[in-house]
């Protein structure tokens, strides 16, 4: 009976508003989701926001502002596990993190709401889609312009396979061109490939290069008898 005897009818309602709130503003983020085919979809980010609102209200109900920022902190928190479910790593590449970051932000807009702010919900909302939307041609603009290599901080290799037997040798030739280019390598390890070849990998320290000098390194390396191949790569960085 302590169930009926402390029922508040404005407060149920105003725990209405916030769910109702959460969820209207998660299904707009979650469509947009949904619609590209992302691990997190429409449910995931209803779902997410309005377990936010949620808490968060509770929280206030049962020890106001105070209990509300406790909460608050253990929602950021815990989105955070969540969040880690969808990324996921394929060989050098890793999914998800633009999903994950959603789900955060859904959190806070479930949190916004839930703190009887729906104003700053709605726009936090807003905020997001804007992201993930307005933002994609932007993207994909600066994802289609030509790399310079000078200007972009990446980890650079050049690699050069070689007999097993000239390894040592190779080693020696790689660190002296690199150094006489002004490029020093941070390490150097082999790789051992088909046929008694080994494939020597020099690291730079460098995070820029001059593409035109990598390119002249690795045609003096490939100009040795005993080099069966000479190339450089680029790996972007964390």
């Amino acid at each position: 009976m302590n169930a009926l005897t402390a029922f508040n009818l404005a407060e149920f309602l105003n725990t209405l508003v916030s769910l109702i709130t959460a969820f209207v503003l998660g299904t707009a983020i979650g469509a947009e989701r949904q619609y590209r085919q992302r691990t997190a979809g429409l449910r995931t980010a209803v779902l997410v926001a309005v377990g936010a609102a949620a808490f968060v209200d509770l929280g206030m109900r049962l020890e106001g502002t105070r209990g509300a920022i406790q909460v608050t902190a253990y929602v950021v928190s815990g989105i955070g596990f969540l969040g880690a479910g969808v990324i996921m790593k394929e060989g050098m590449n890793v999914r998800g993190l633009n999903t994950a970051a959603t789900l955060w932000c859904s959190a806070a807009v479930g949190a916004f709401a839930g703190a009887d702010l729906p104003a700053e919900a709605v726009l936090l909302a807003l905020v997001v889609l804007a992201g993930n939307t307005l933002l994609r041609p932007l993207v994909n603009a600066i994802n289609r312009s030509p790399i310079d290599e000078s200007q972009t901080e990446a980890t650079y290799e050049i690699r050069v396979t070689v007999p097993a037997e000239r390894q040592d040798q190779a080693r020696e030739l790689i660190v002296d061109l690199l150094d006489k280019a002004h490029y020093p390598a941070r390490e150097v390890d082999a790789v051992e490939r088909a046929d008694d070849l080994i494939e020597v990998v020099a690291t730079l320290m460098s995070t820029a290069v001059d593409s035109a000098e990598l390119d002249t390194v690795a045609r003096m390396l490939e100009a040795q008898p005993f080099v069966q191949h000479a190339t450089w790569t680029i790996r972007t960085s964390d």
